[in-house]
């Protein structure tokens, strides 16, 4: 089964091993698996202090993994959210940002409350699955 990796630029290095997405084809339509992304800009920093800002940031980066497999945020099929400090206030505000990119998608959707990501400063990751039809 082929796969194409998607690394597009502008986005924090992934080092050898991964890839920010990969690009699966199947009979009649394709596959987009997009890694967790994290508010990291290209240059290894934290983006932002604020969840909201995180998060905006994150979903800026998955359209960007999808635009270079040629598909789009409407494309996503299931996210999973993964956030620190899990409470009502920050549900809804992470829940506002996803309802506003992913408007059109009307995807599946599962948000996990977590002790901690992978550096102290990020406050949200977000993993995705995209499928489109082939063109």
């Amino acid at each position: 089964m082929p796969k194409t990796l998607l690394n597009p630029a502008g986005l924090m290095s992934t080092g050898t091993s991964l890839s920010h997405g990969v690009k699966i084809d199947f009979v009649g339509c394709e596959m987009i698996f997009v890694t967790g992304q994290l508010a990291i800009s290209e240059h290894g920093v934290v983006v932002s202090d604020n969840l909201t800002e995180q998060t905006e940031y994150v979903f800026e980066s998955i359209k960007k993994i999808l635009e270079e497999g040629g598909a789009s945020l409407d494309d996503i099929v299931k996210v999973t959210i993964y956030i620190t400090h899990l409470h009502p206030s920050t549900f809804a505000e992470v829940a506002a940002v996803r309802n506003r990119y992913l408007a059109g998608a009307k995807s599946a959707s599962t948000l996990v409350g977590v002790n901690k990501l992978i550096k102290d400063q990020c406050l949200v990751e977000i993993d995705a699955i995209a499928v489109r039809q082939k063109s």
